[in-house]
């Protein structure tokens, strides 16, 4: 969706959707703007409660028979086990996406991790063509004049041109851009605290080759889960760097990640969304 920035001004129902990696504030600014009449979509909640949530308790329910006391609990229907994800508690999706490596620490094998990156993916897919519908449920149902579409930091891996063709459509596209400094701080971020991240099967091989070569193992299963994230995590942010941009060049535009962490409230945020535009 291309406009000006009069146009953009004058939207009455204002439909944005933001890019970008996981990190640089997509999800700060959704919060901020969900108190300002500002529809809030998540794609990250939509997967973890909608398209995933079986899959994520069949997972918590593996490990819990895998203890005495809640497996008799389980198989008598004593207790039950459900999903408490909030837009600002992922954890339970993160958990079940998992992390590649020995299974004495925690790692999935070489099939079942790549059997729940295709689920992730199609999930994913799934939430996104679910945005046309929730534009207008977020005015008729709920009530709100304003539509905001919070991304995942995997958007940009989705090879389907009719899907982000049909995003762009529905909304305005924003991609927020790290600049070198918060390329540093989300790499340095990613080393302290690894975690479970979606990779193209494509990406995932040639990285993991390469990685298997730099430490001379022979298999997955000898990998440290949380090395290898530490490892991987710099290839994949340069990797999404020019997917992400073309994305903004083709169908939409970009704000340096600086601006939009200086973003306060709402009038801050429609100016810098204007000053994009211009």
């Amino acid at each position: 969706m291309r406009m000006t920035r009069e146009e953009f001004l004058a939207w009455p129902r204002k439909r944005v959707t933001l890019l970008g990696m996981s990190g640089v504030g997509k999800t700060r600014l959704a919060n901020m703007l969900r108190c300002d009449d500002w529809f809030h979509y998540s794609v990250d909640y939509r997967i973890g409660t909608r398209y995933l949530d079986e899959s994520i308790l069949d997972n918590v329910k593996v490990q819990a028979m895998q203890v005495p006391f809640l497996r008799d609990l389980l198989r008598s229907d004593s207790i039950y086990i459900s999903n408490n994800i909030t837009v600002d508690n992922l954890k339970p999706l993160s958990t079940f996406l998992g992390m590649l490596g020995n299974p004495d620490q925690g790692g999935l094998s070489l099939l079942e991790f790549k059997r729940r990156q295709r689920l992730h993916l199609d999930a994913e897919v799934a939430a996104i063509r679910d945005v046309g519908e929730f534009v207008e449920k977020a005015r008729a149902v709920y009530g709100y004049d304003h539509f905001l579409h919070d991304t995942s930091g995997s958007f940009c891996e989705i090879d389907d041109p009719e899907l982000i063709q049909q995003v762009a459509d529905n909304t305005l596209l924003v991609y927020i851009e790290a600049s070198p400094d918060d390329e540093k701080n989300l790499i340095s971020r990613a080393a302290k605290d690894p975690k479970p991240l979606y990779y193209r099967e494509s990406f995932l091989d040639e990285q993991l080759h390469n990685y298997m070569e730099s430490v001379n193992i022979e298999y997955t299963t000898q990998i440290d889960p949380a090395e290898f994230v530490r490892w991987v995590f710099p290839h994949l942010f340069r990797s999404r760097v020019p997917r992400y941009a073309a994305i903004a060049e083709q169908h939409g535009y970009s704000i340096p990640a600086k601006d939009a962490f200086e973003v306060n409230d709402c009038d801050e945020f429609i100016d810098l969304i204007g000053r994009a535009l211009d």
